[in-house]
C-alpha cells in the first residue's frame, strides 16, 4: 500500500516539474506584504487595507488565499512529525524549512483576507471549487498511518505525502499567477512556485 502512495506521489510530482517554467519570485518564507499596496487592471473588488485604503483583488485571490491556508492547516501534522522522527537529517531540514515558510505565509494571508473582510475559508459548497482545482487533500488516515511508521519507511511515508501535497500546492499557486488581481498576492505566489518546486525536485533525489 505505501509503496503505491509513494508511487504515485512520485509520478505526480515528475508530471509537475516537467511542465512548463516556474514563475520567478523570491523566496516564499520573505514575503511580508501588508493588505494595502496597489490595485490591478481589470477591475476587481474593493476592501478595506489596514490603514483604511481600498485594495482591489478578485474571486481568485480569494480562493487562492482560502486554499493555500486549508493547504497549511493540513500539511502542518506531516511536517510537524517529520521534523522530529525524521531518521535522514536532510527529510529533517527541509521539514523544519516548510514549517517556517508556512508559518509566515499563513500569518500574510490570513492578514489578507481578514483586511478584506473575507471568510479564512471557503464555504461548504460542492461546487466552490469549480474552475479552481478540486484537489485531493490529507486526510487525518494519513497522518496516523505516517505517525505508525519509523526508521526509513517512515522518511519515504512523510516524504511521498509532502510530494502529493506540494504539487497540489502549486496547481493552487499557478492559479494565482494566471487569474489573480491583487499584485502582492500574485507575487507572493510566485515566489511560492519557485521554492515548492525547488523542494520537490529535492525530495524527489531523497525518495529515489
Amino acid at each position: 500500500m505505501r509503496r503505491s502512495i509513494v508511487a504515485a506521489a512520485v509520478m505526480a510530482a515528475l508530471a509537475l516539474t516537467g511542465c512548463g517554467g516556474s514563475a520567478g519570485g523570491s523566496s516564499a518564507g520573505g514575503s511580508s506584504a501588508s493588505a494595502g499596496g496597489g490595485s490591478s487592471e481589470g477591475g476587481g473588488r474593493d476592501g478595506a487595507g489596514p490603514a483604511g485604503e481600498a485594495v482591489a483583488f478578485n474571486d481568485t485571490d480569494v480562493m487562492f488565499l482560502q486554499m493555500s491556508v486549508e493547504h497549511i492547516r493540513q500539511g502542518e501534522p506531516v511536517v510537524a512529525l517529520a521534523a522530529q522522527r525524521a531518521t535522514d537529517p536532510e527529510v529533517k531540514s527541509l521539514a523544519t524549512e516548510l514549517r517556517s515558510q508556512w508559518q509566515t505565509e499563513a500569518a500574510t494571508m490570513t492578514g489578507w483576507l481578514s483586511a478584506w473582510r473575507q471568510p479564512p475559508s471557503a464555504p461548504a459548497d460542492a461546487g466552490v471549487h469549480a474552475g479552481h482545482g478540486d484537489l485531493h487533500s490529507l486526510r487525518a488516515q494519513d497522518v496516523a498511518e505516517l505517525g505508525a511508521t519509523t526508521g526509513a519507511d517512515f522518511d519515504r511515508t512523510a516524504l511521498s505525502l509532502l510530494l502529493g501535497h506540494l504539487h497540489n500546492t502549486v496547481e493552487t499557486t499557478r492559479m494565482e499567477t494566471a487569474g489573480g488581481s491583487y499584485p502582492p498576492a500574485i507575487s507572493l505566489a510566485a515566489a511560492m512556485t519557485t521554492a515548492r518546486q525547488a523542494q520537490i525536485q529535492k525530495m524527489l533525489t531523497l525518495i529515489a
